[in-house]
């Protein structure tokens, strides 16, 4: 009853040294520890950081009710629980949630660290922070380098050295790339995730399939089109493996290409069939070009077929340049 008294008391030194001498006691009473939690952050501090006292189920109502001064020591606090990390990575400011990524004890969950992606992913401060932690998701990752890609198309040195168009186009470019590469090089389970979120997003179109059949990321492309057709992962591979003509043009139209498009994709399957049983093959040959014998290009360079072959040509390029460097480098090295 005394201490009860003393929360009244006027001068925040009586209260100051009540909450000093409770902070660590795990039998403190526990209608006085929370009183404490509320008072003005000089008196709350010791408590909120250190008082066993406090629940999981304390330690959120809190955060979701007080200001940013009680969420940043909250946050602050050790051993900070899932919960209430995920209570101030949804409900906090930019201070409170740098202070809980700082916070080296406190436990924040993978849903949590998304959730600070799609919040602040734009803020350079946060999206550094995340992207040096090892257990970021890769959904979140995707989500800072689209935050990433946004920031770069409105940085004023790009904007006034390539023109709008061209800068849209190099922007994609890296995104989908980027994208592409993470996806390959994760665990399965990650993986479908991350491809679940693009196309929640409908981040998955026929320029980003085709990168994954030209590239050999056969396993990104069979994990985006099970999620784009609904079918079931043994039976795409099936297809993807053996499967004739026909079979294969019903698999890419399920996945929601239109029938010329999906007629672009059946014959880069069924070259890269043939590239997948002859791995040595001979320098001359080209892949876009076998596609152009195959395909004849729409009169419009715009349609989306004629795009679909200028993008094989633009990658075959590319890889070859590459080719060319390390072999340049090689060779450097030697000498």
């Amino acid at each position: 009853m005394a201490m009860i008294h003393l929360l009244d008391d006027p001068d925040a030194r009586v209260r100051r040294a009540l909450a000093e001498a409770l902070a660590t006691s795990p039998a403190a009473p526990r209608p006085v520890v929370l009183a404490l939690a509320q008072d003005q952050p000089d008196v709350a501090c010791h408590v909120l950081t250190l008082s066993p006292v406090l629940a999981q189920s304390d330690l959120v109502d809190l955060v979701g009710r007080g200001g940013r001064m009680l969420r940043g020591l909250v946050a602050a606090r050790p051993g900070l629980g899932p919960g209430a990390a995920a209570a101030i990575a949804e409900v906090g400011e930019a201070a409170d949630i740098r202070i809980l990524l700082d916070n080296p004890r406190a436990t924040i969950t993978r849903y949590a660290l998304q959730r600070i992606a799609e919040r602040f992913g734009a803020c350079p401060e946060i999206r550094a922070v995340l992207a040096d932690r090892a257990d970021l998701p890769l959904v979140a990752r995707d989500i800072l380098v689209r935050c990433l890609t946004q920031s770069l198309g409105q940085s004023s040195l790009l904007v006034n050295l390539l023109d709008p168009a061209r800068l849209a186009h190099v922007l994609r470019e890296t995104d989908c790339c980027t994208t592409l590469q993470m996806a390959a090089e994760c665990s399965p389970t990650e993986r479908q995730k991350l491809v679940e979120h693009l196309v929640a997003n409908d981040r998955i179109d026929s320029i980003f399939l085709l990168r994954a059949l030209v590239g050999g990321e056969i396993e990104v492309l069979a994990a985006c089109m099970c999620a784009l057709s609904g079918l079931g992962e043994e039976r795409v591979r099936a297809v993807l493996a053996t499967g004739r003509h026909h079979a294969l043009r019903a698999l890419y139209e399920a996945c929601g290409l239109a029938r010329e498009v999906a007629h672009v994709f059946v014959e880069a399957t069924l070259l890269w069939r043939k590239m997948a049983a002859e791995p040595a093959m001979p320098p001359e040959f080209s892949l876009s070009a076998e596609l152009r014998t195959q395909i004849a290009p729409p009169a419009d360079p715009y349609a989306p077929v004629s795009e679909l072959l200028a993008l094989v040509e633009q990658m075959e390029t590319s890889a070859r340049r590459q080719q060319a460097r390390h072999l340049s480098q090689t060779l450097r090295s030697v000498a």
